[in-house]
């Protein structure tokens, strides 16, 4: 079994974004690991993988817009189910 269940995807939308603040947020906050938070002071597109990816929604809903949001579950999809 995983440790951490959801792959969630998505992309904020906004104005003077932080990538280092957004990931040491991330770190400070939310288990999870294989954090991936790129882009630039208007976009930024999070990977993350979490038991709990609703927190990661809401946080990233206080930045920004957030769009193109994927949540997968890794733990049905490495049984071969789809996630």
């Amino acid at each position: 079994m995983l440790e951490f269940k959801y792959d969630t995807q998505l992309l904020i939308e906004g104005k003077n974004l932080n990538e280092d603040e957004i990931s040491a947020y991330f770190t400070e906050h939310f288990k999870g690991d294989c954090l991936l938070a790129v882009g630039d002071d208007e976009l930024i597109k999070i990977h993350f993988h979490t038991n709990e990816p609703w927190k990661v929604l809401e946080y990233c809903s206080t930045l920004g817009e957030i769009y193109d949001i994927v949540i997968e579950d890794m733990d049905r999809q490495s049984r071969g189910l789809k996630g």
